[in-house]
């Protein structure tokens, strides 16, 4: 009982850092995304979501360890695959990739209160339902690839429900590297099940989170027939990254 408590007053300390944090950025990522477009507004609006981040990080006490994003070119484009499994991964990827980059995000969480504001203008929305806003998410990954922008999509679609390290992946990722031709960066986000667990929250406890890049995976001279074999050799090495830490 005790501990249910504890954990009760840890999540609501956490989420009121969460929106603390947020209230203060907000005003400056709303009149960047007025002042600037494309890249150059992802680029300044990042440097405040790493400051919210860093709050809730340090103040939660859920510090964030990177390794291996050396291997990536800072000027180049990549498309980020991560693992899904914890609502910490959105503050484990603002710190951990150094630039910015634009996620693939579902449009029901626009509708969180706040959050939802600063949501629709960092990420690029989809409806998984709606074919139409299928084909709309891909055109404008497309877009911001040509103009350097890296972007992430978690492959496994959702949160990892399963007890496996990685749930079944989607195409859409890899399909997009082939017909972009734009290199895949994978990388692993370790421990954030651990710390805060989707199924179970009220399992909350304060640790360090890792994520691991591994080398980007190339795509040139690749085509729709190859994407089965891609999917699986990125899996593979996004396997290899979590059983090896």
């Amino acid at each position: 009982m005790l501990k249910k408590i504890i954990a009760v007053l840890f999540i609501g300390y956490s989420l009121s850092i969460f929106i603390l944090a947020m209230l203060i950025v907000m005003p400056f990522i709303l009149i960047i995304s007025l002042l600037f477009k494309h890249k150059q507004a992802q680029d300044i609006i990042f440097i405040f979501l790493k400051v919210w981040a860093g709050i809730f990080s340090v103040l939660c006490f859920f510090p964030i360890r990177s390794r291996g994003y050396k291997l990536h070119n800072p000027d180049k484009a990549y498309i980020y695959v991560s693992n899904h499994n914890s609502y910490l991964d959105a503050i484990a990827v603002v710190l951990s990739i150094s630039g910015s980059v634009k996620p693939l995000g579902k449009i029901e969480m626009v509708k969180t209160p706040l959050f939802g504001m600063i949501y629709k203008r960092v990420v690029v929305l989809i409806d998984r339902k709606d074919k139409e806003s299928r084909a709309r998410s891909v055109e404008e990954l497309k877009t911001d690839l040509a103009r350097g922008q890296s972007i992430l999509i978690f492959p496994e679609g959702t949160m990892n429900k399963t007890e496996s390290n990685l749930a079944d992946f989607y195409d859409g990722a890899f399909r997009l590297a082939i017909e972009t031709q734009t290199d895949i960066a994978p990388m692993v986000i370790l421990n954030a099940r651990n710390l805060l667990p989707r199924a179970n929250p009220l399992h909350v406890k304060a640790g360090l989170t890792t994520c691991v890049f591994d080398e980007p995976v190339q795509v040139m001279g690749l085509e729709a027939e190859d994407l089965e074999d891609l999917k699986a050799k990125v899996r593979k090495r996004m396997e290899l990254l979590i059983e090896s830490n």
